[in-house]
């Protein structure tokens, strides 16, 4: 009884979609390890207290697309999507830079220019839920305009240059350790638990999941879609500014033609490896924070072997490709039923019945 019960926990585990976003990560990292024996050590810097090495270097990577998935992840759950994010990072990041380049150089100053980068970023947010619940635009085409639109705030408010600031509190987030380990990570992963407890263990979870289940059903049941919609999009549109934050942070500059250029598209592909489906109705925040760091191993596996720049896409888009294939109920079948072997007929069933009641 305990070998089937963990037979069936067994198969219970590799049915989780998310579950082969980690193999995958695990699988790019023995490609590497067969090119380099050592490129899982890690090393310690006694000067500022860090470890060093690639798998700190992913950490740190996946920081920024780990904060976008967990928030394209709750949109993605209510039928609709969010391009803006990338957008709104660049509109943060310059946002933080303006006000740095003329602040003291203080812890305060830094809490100033990020309080002021969310805000602008919560405000993004909110608009894009406005038209979506609101006006009633499809999501596609409001955060599309959005998309468009968010740097050319950006470029206003640089005046079109690519603004650069001084202030050690402000890189520390993006260039400090704690325990070893990036605080960038840590606090990526701090607020992503955040936000899983916060619609996990409250009601609001539920809501977004019958929203995209059924928003009719969802109407008639007495949810609020607009204040729900309105919500999930903030949330998305903070979660880039933080993501914008981390970005301009570990260079102290901010690029208004390539921050956060196309990472809503590695977004998107966080949350699907993980498991969420873009239809709606059922989400995983754990699988979009393992799909962000695939992503970000991905990217660092494109570099390492020395795949052209020209082929990146093509070499990502393979991979990724691969995996949801893997994780398709479809493909899973027909393996399956190519392995158990078919069962036999009702007049064959019959027939071999009948010879062994004459062999009794």
């Amino acid at each position: 009884m305990s070998e089937r019960r963990r037979l069936d926990g067994l198969v219970d585990l590799v049915r989780r979609q998310w579950v082969w976003g980690a193999v995958a990560i695990l699988l790019l990292l023995a490609v590497n390890l067969a090119k380099d024996p050592g490129y899982l050590a890690i090393g310690y810097n006694p000067a500022n207290g860090a470890l060093v090495g690639n798998l700190i270097d992913i950490l740190r990577a996946a920081a920024p697309i780990m904060m976008i998935a967990v928030g394209m992840c709750l949109v993605i759950a209510t039928g609709g999507i969010d391009l803006s994010v990338g957008s709104v990072m660049v509109v943060a990041g310059a946002t933080a830079m303006e006000f740095l380049a003329t602040a003291p150089d203080t812890a305060g100053a830094a809490l100033v220019a990020s309080l002021l980068a969310l805000g602008f970023s919560l405000a993004l947010g909110l608009f894009n839920g406005f038209l979506v619940s609101v006006v009633g635009l499809q999501p596609f085409i409001s955060t599309l305009v959005m998309m468009l639109a968010g740097r050319g705030v950006a470029k206003v408010i640089t005046s079109g240059q690519n603004t650069a600031a001084t202030n050690g509190a402000f890189r520390w987030v993006a260039n400090g350790y704690v325990l070893g380990l990036p605080v960038v990570f840590l606090l990526a992963l701090g607020l992503a638990v955040l936000v899983g407890l916060l619609v996990r263990r409250s009601a609001l979870g539920l809501m977004i999941e019958a929203i995209g289940m059924d928003p009719r059903a969802a109407r008639l049941a007495g949810i609020n879609q607009r204040g729900l919609l309105m919500a999930v999009y903030a949330i998305s549109g903070v979660m880039a500014g933080v993501a914008g934050i981390f970005a301009t942070a570990s260079v102290m500059t901010v690029d208004v033609s390539r921050t956060g250029d196309q990472l809503e598209l590695d977004a998107i592909l966080a949350v699907v490896i993980g498991g969420t489906s873009l239809a709606g109705g059922k989400f995983n925040l754990t699988g979009a924070t393992i799909g962000a760091l695939l992503i970000a191993t991905l990217d660092k596996t494109v570099v390492f072997l020395g795949v052209s720049s020209s082929a990146t896409p093509a070499f990502k888009a393979i991979v990724i490709v691969a995996l949801c294939l893997l994780q398709s109920e479809r493909v899973r079948g027909v393996f399956r039923r190519r392995r158990s072997p078919a069962p036999p007929t009702a007049p064959m069933a019959a027939g071999i019945q009948q010879k062994e009641v004459a062999a009794a």
